[in-house]
C-alpha cells in the first residue's frame, strides 16, 4: 500500500507546559504527534511529522513556521486553507495549535 502524503506549511505554537504537561522541546525531524482537525472529543486524527530545520529546537510556549507532512484521509484536504488551526495532539492531550500558512 502506497500512504499519500499532503504537505502544508504551518505555524506551530507549542502550549506552555502549565496547560499542556509537555516539558521538553521538538527537535528537528524527530516529532510526529498526532493532528486533529476537528474539535477535542473528536478522535479522527491522522498523524503528521513536523519538518523542523536540522539543530533546531521549538520549546514549549513558543511558536516556529514550520513543513508539516500529514498521512492522507479521505476529506483532509477540504480541511487545509489559509488561516486554519487544528489541534496538535499527543494522544487525546492538547500540547499544541498549528495554523495553515
Amino acid at each position: 500500500m502506497n500512504e499519500r502524503v499532503i504537505h502544508v506549511r504551518a505555524n506551530i505554537r507549542l502550549l506552555p507546559t502549565s496547560q499542556s504537561g509537555r516539558k521538553l522541546p521538538v527537535r528537528g525531524g524527530s516529532y510526529r504527534p498526532n493532528h486533529n482537525f476537528f474539535d477535542a472529543d473528536n478522535t479522527s486524527m491522522t498523524v503528521g511529522f513536523v519538518e523542523l530545520p536540522e539543530g533546531t529546537e521549538l520549546h514549549p510556549g513558543e511558536n516556529m513556521d514550520a513543513l508539516i507532512k500529514l498521512l492522507y484521509w479521505s476529506g483532509l484536504k477540504d480541511q487545509i486553507y489559509v488561516g486554519r488551526e487544528w489541534r496538535i495532539q499527543e494522544g487525546a492531550r492538547l500540547v499544541g495549535i498549528g495554523t495553515v500558512i
